[in-house]
């Protein structure tokens, strides 16, 4: 799959979000190594913190069905904004854990895309090795 076939499918991804505190709509696509295609949206709440972020909800139906990190190709979010969204805070810490950490981060609002990865949007992780 190329990277603007990836593109396209979170972005049908995102016509599934709901966002209407924001208006701030994203959507993300995970494409496993053997063609499979995991989609997420965000999902918000009138209880902000109740809500979730597109890739998080993307990665985490992957890892409901059974995906993990070394089976995962790339992960593209993308969003409607007027410049290219990043994932939160939190989303980098959920991914630091469940992705590689060179996984190909596709980023893109449409008019805009960037390639990065986890490594390079967390450099100082906190992991499973600093509960050792």
């Amino acid at each position: 799959m190329t990277q603007e076939e990836l593109i396209r499918e979170a972005f049908k991804a995102m016509k599934n979000a709901y966002a209407p505190y924001s208006n701030y709509h994203v959507g993300a696509c995970i494409l496993t190594k053997n063609n499979q295609l995991f989609y997420g949206a965000n999902i918000e709440n009138a209880s902000y913190p109740a809500g979730v972020c597109g890739e998080r909800s993307a990665i985490f139906a992957a890892y409901s069905r059974g995906v993990r990190k070394e089976d995962i190709e790339a992960l593209c979010i993308v969003t409607d904004g007027k410049r290219i969204g990043a994932p939160c805070g939190v989303c980098r810490q959920v991914l630091s854990e469940l992705l590689e950490q060179d996984t190909p981060i596709v980023l893109s609002n449409g008019k805009d895309t960037m390639v990065t990865n986890i490594r390079e949007l967390l450099p100082f992780q906190f992991s499973t090795e600093d509960l050792q």
